[in-house]
């Protein structure tokens, strides 16, 4: 059988994460050859530039596909996925891949996937079938009927791509890649770096050798009118705990401008003299840093699947995460001062809890590469039945 060129476009910071041990073993596979395509705000500084993450990972950038639009929102939003289609058919053309792998639900993947699709290159899918209740929902679900192969992150998602009419021989449990880097970081726990020296930052000189928190709260699309007054609640909240807090910053979406403007005007203003703020930091860094942590707050994905699998409490805030498969780790909150407040001193006191692997052990990359060596790499279907 002759080698597959396998190419995956990664188009945000949190979508390297949740592929980069798939990327590793595809790229190892004997019969494989990877492609990869970086896009999006995974190019640009203001949000972390993943891209030189990605290349210091050793990976070779095929393609680099700059399409945002600047206004951050649902307007900006809608012309960056039209450039986005654009943009990556030409990449495809002159790439020639057996197929093409796009990841998850933020709303220009699925430019990947009409791109791919409309020229006849089988699909690949990661991370179909959950639920959350807002825009990425509609994506994550448009993803899934346009690709041919499925790789899902839990029983709960398999059964639901099965039920939106997909075969059943195309969809494969995996479990989520981003959970092999956490399996990894509890073999060596130990935070072994100083997150202010390694990444810079601005704001507060915090230090990690006394209990601290982690902050992650993007803008919800279907809210996004609402996001600076939302991430100042959280703000407010966290100021008035006093405990050292690592800050993150938010993803491109409608109201990151909501959002941002909403943490520099606080930082501004108020100086808050215990948190610190980064845009970005190497996926297994910043597991690291949660591992260590005393609870997660905000309303990232990564409250729902690499802490469950770590055991790391989370204040979820609000409904961006709402209906999706989550541990025992999780307390959710709503958009309010004191209840964030009260939810933060809850699971300050909360011991760790017990890991689980509701999505993955922690050997999903390798799964994925050796499935795609082997399977039938079709681009036409019908509802199954």
């Amino acid at each position: 059988m002759s080698i597959r060129k396998i190419c995956a476009v990664i188009t945000a910071r949190p979508s390297y994460s949740r592929v980069k041990t798939a990327l590793q073993a595809i790229q190892a596979h004997p019969k494989l050859e990877l492609q990869l395509v970086v896009a999006g705000s995974a190019l640009l500084d203001r949000y972390g530039n993943a891209v030189d993450f990605i290349e210091k990972d050793g990976f070779t950038v095929n393609e680099k596909v700059f399409i945002v639009l600047e206004g951050e929102n649902k307007t900006a939003m809608a012309k960056t996925t039209g450039l986005g289609v654009m943009e990556l058919a030409n990449v495809f053309f002159n790439l020639n891949p057996d197929a093409v792998l796009t990841i998850a639900d933020r709303f220009e993947t699925i430019a990947t996937s009409i791109a791919a699709a409309y020229q006849n290159i089988p699909l690949i899918h990661l991370q179909g079938g959950e639920v959350t209740g807002n825009i990425d929902e509609k994506v994550r679900h448009a993803n899934t009927k346009l690709a041919d192969i499925h790789f899902v992150t839990s029983e709960d998602a398999k059964t639901r791509v099965q039920k939106l009419g997909e075969d059943p021989d195309f969809v494969f449990n995996t479990g989520c890649p981003s959970i092999d880097i956490a399996a990894e970081v509890l073999e060596n726990p130990a935070l072994d770096f100083n997150p202010i020296e390694k990444y810079g930052g601005v704001g507060a000189s915090i230090s990690a050798d006394k209990d601290y928190i982690v902050v992650m709260q993007h803008p919800v699309t279907t809210e996004y009118h609402q996001a600076k007054e939302d991430v100042q609640k959280t703000l407010r909240a966290v100021d008035k705990l006093g405990i050292p807090t690592f800050w993150f910053w938010p993803n491109v979406d409608a109201g990151a401008d909501g959002t941002s403007n909403g943490i520099r005007s606080y930082r501004e203003i108020e100086k808050p003299g215990n948190i610190h703020f980064f845009k970005n930091m190497e996926p297994r860094d910043f597991l690291r840093l949660l591992l260590n942590s005393k609870c997660l707050v905000g309303n990232s994905s990564v409250g729902i699947r690499e802490c469950a699998f770590l055991g790391v409490p989370v204040v979820n805030i609000g409904t961006r995460q709402n209906k999706r498969l989550r541990g025992n780790n999780v307390l959710d909150v709503s958009y309010n001062e004191e209840a964030i407040r009260e939810g933060v001193e809850a699971q300050l006191h909360h011991p760790k809890n017990k890991r689980s692997s509701v999505y993955g052990n922690g050997n999903s990359g390798k799964q994925i590469a050796d499935i795609l060596a082997t399977v039938e790499l079709r681009y036409h279907k019908t509802i199954s039945y």
